[in-house]
C-alpha cells in the first residue's frame, strides 16, 4: 500500500510541475501598427511589454489578420509583412504566448487597422483581369526571357465621364506605372500594356495590380487586386512541330516554348486528326517526342500544347493549340475509275444543255410536227355529209311513178 502512495504523490508532483507557473503573467505587446509599404502590402510591427518577465526565452507572439480576409499565424519576431488588398481597408490584432510543454499560454490581443481610402462608391474599376506572357530576349542579356504584362477593366457604373484611371503593378520590390492605354468610347482608360515588365518568368511571388483615378466632379475609389503568376500566364505553344510517317508509323517531335522553364518542366498534348473519317485522337505526354500507328491510306492533321508541369510550379493554363502540320496522303481513286466519273459528269451535262435549248428554241415542234389524225366519229361523218349536201348547188327531183297492175305493184323512180 505505501509504494503505491509513494508512485501516486510521485506522479502527482511531476504533472504538478509541467503545469505553468500561474504567478507567470503575459503581457500584451506595445506600441502595435501597420504602414503601408508598397501596393497592397503592409507591414506590421509591435515591441514586446517593458513590464514582461524575461526569464522565460520561449515567449512568441500570435498574429491575426481581420480583414480584408481573416487569417492567422505564429511568428518570434515583432516584424511582419502581409501582402492583401488594401481597397477596403486592413485590421490586425497581435497576442504574447507561451508554449510550455505543450501547455498554451496567451495575453490579451492588441489591434490597429487602415481606414478604408476615400472615394465614392461606384467609381473603382470592375472586372479586372491581366495575363503574363514570356518572349524571347536578347541571348547575351543577362536576362534571356522576358515577361510583358496586359490587363484589362471596366470603368465604375458611376464613374463620371472624365474619370482618367491609372494602373501600377508590383512585383517584389519593383512598382511601374503603365504607359500604354487603350480607351472606351468616353476616352476613358480601360486597359494597359507592358510590353516588357520586372516580372520573373518562374517566380512565385503574388502580382499586386492597383488601379487609381481622377475625376473634377468626384473622388475616384481606388482598386486593389492580387494574381498568383501560375493562373495568369499564358504559356507558348511549342516551337517546330515536325511529323513523318513511315507506312503505318507516325513519329511527331517538337521543341519546348519559349520559357525561363527548362525542358523537364512542361507537359504536353498531342492532337491528331484523321481527315479521313473525321476521327480525333488526344494524348498526353511528357517528353517532347510521340510514336502513334496509322491506318496508311489517311491525311493526318496534327497540333501540340503545352502547359508547365505542376513539378515545377503549381497547375496552371494550356498554350493555345500550335499551328496545323498535315502528314499522310489520302486513298487515291484509279484512273479508270476516274475516266469514268468524269465521262458521265460530261454526258450529263451535253443532255441537260441540249434539252435546255430545245425547249427555249421550240426546236422539238420544228424538227417533229405533228400529224393529223383521221376522223373515226359516224357523227363526224353525218356532219361531213350534212354539210356536202348543203353545199351542192345542183337542184335534184325525184319523180315517183306507180302503175297499177293487177297482182302486183311496181315502182318506177325517175329523176330529171
Amino acid at each position: 500500500m505505501v509504494p503505491a502512495l509513494l508512485i501516486l504523490l510521485k506522479a502527482t508532483t511531476l504533472q504538478a510541475d509541467l503545469l505553468p507557473d500561474k504567478k507567470f503573467l503575459l503581457l500584451p505587446p506595445v506600441n502595435f501598427t501597420i504602414k503601408v509599404i508598397g501596393l497592397a502590402q503592409v507591414l506590421l510591427c509591435w515591441d514586446p511589454n517593458p513590464d514582461q518577465e524575461q526569464g522565460n526565452a520561449n515567449l512568441q507572439y500570435h498574429v491575426k489578420i481581420n480583414a480584408p480576409e481573416e487569417d492567422d499565424y505564429e511568428t518570434r519576431k515583432t516584424k511582419s509583412k502581409c501582402v492583401a488588398p488594401l481597397h477596403q481597408g486592413f485590421a490586425a490584432s497581435v497576442q504574447t504566448i507561451l508554449w510550455n510543454n505543450g501547455f498554451l499560454r496567451a495575453s490579451s490581443w492588441v489591434s490597429a487597422e487602415l481606414k478604408t481610402p476615400p472615394g465614392s462608391p461606384g467609381t473603382s474599376v470592375v472586372n479586372l483581369t491581366c495575363i503574363t506572357n514570356t518572349v524571347a530576349s536578347n541571348p547575351t542579356h543577362l536576362r534571356p526571357y522576358k515577361v510583358s504584362l496586359r490587363c484589362t477593366w471596366l470603368a465604375g457604373k458611376d464613374a463620371p465621364e472624365d474619370t482618367h484611371y491609372f494602373l501600377y503593378y508590383r512585383y517584389g520590390s519593383w512598382t511601374e506605372e503603365c504607359q500604354d492605354y487603350s480607351k472606351d468610347t468616353l476616352n476613358r482608360n480601360t486597359a494597359c500594356w507592358f510590353p516588357t515588365t520586372f516580372i520573373n518568368g518562374k517566380g512565385l511571388e503574388w502580382l499586386a495590380v492597383h488601379v487609381n483615378g481622377s475625376s473634377r466632379l468626384t473622388a475616384i475609389k481606388p482598386f486593389d487586386q492580387l494574381f498568383a503568376l501560375h493562373a495568369i500566364d499564358q504559356v507558348n505553344p511549342p516551337m517546330n512541330v515536325t511529323a513523318e510517317t513511315e507506312g503505318t508509323h507516325l513519329s511527331i517531335q517538337w521543341e519546348k516554348p519559349v520559357s525561363a522553364f527548362p525542358t523537364q518542366c512542361f507537359d504536353y498534348e498531342v492532337r491528331i486528326y484523321n481527315t479521313k473519317n473525321g476521327y480525333v485522337q488526344v494524348e498526353k505526354v511528357t517528353t517532347n517526342k510521340f510514336i502513334s500507328n496509322i491506318d496508311g491510306i489517311s491525311k493526318y492533321s496534327i497540333q501540340v500544347r503545352a502547359a508547365v508541369s505542376s513539378a515545377c510550379r503549381a497547375a496552371g493554363r494550356w498554350s493555345e493549340w500550335s499551328q496545323l502540320i498535315y502528314v499522310g496522303q489520302e486513298e487515291q481513286r484509279p484512273l479508270a475509275e476516274w475516266f469514268l466519273i468524269v465521262l458521265t459528269a460530261t454526258s450529263c451535262f451535253i443532255l441537260i444543255t441540249f434539252s435546255l435549248i430545245c425547249r427555249i428554241c421550240h426546236l422539238w415542234t420544228k424538227l417533229f410536227p405533228p400529224i393529223p389524225a383521221p376522223k373515226s366519229s359516224i357523227k363526224d361523218l353525218f356532219v361531213m355529209t350534212d354539210s356536202g349536201k348543203a353545199g351542192s348547188t345542183e337542184t335534184e327531183v325525184e319523180v315517183v311513178s306507180y302503175v297499177d297492175e293487177p297482182g302486183f305493184e311496181v315502182l318506177e323512180s325517175s329523176t330529171f
